[in-house]
């Protein structure tokens, strides 16, 4: 059973936002309800997977996460031409 409420793991994630902030004037949605958005949705995948998977699942989705981020602020950076550099 998940024992972390939606506005507990969005306040979290907002907490950690802190050394790559978001620019959230730029967006038609509000930063507590995008967290919020997102941990409910979070909650909801999760609680499905067995006990002895979520540690796995949770750690393969964080570093897929961290890659399209990565890839992301790439673009952003104009690097998108980059290869094989890093």
């Amino acid at each position: 059973m998940i024992k972390i409420t939606s506005a507990e793991l969005a306040e979290l994630a907002m907490e950690a936002e802190t050394q790559n902030p978001i620019d959230w004037g730029m967006l038609a949605i509000k930063e507590e309800q995008a967290f919020l958005m997102m941990a409910n949705n979070v909650i909801e995948q999760i609680q499905d997977v067995p006990d002895d998977q979520r540690l796995y699942v949770c750690m393969a989705t964080m570093t897929k996460m961290l890659v399209e981020n990565f890839c992301l602020n790439l673009q952003l950076k104009g690097a998108e031409n980059v290869k094989n550099d890093i």
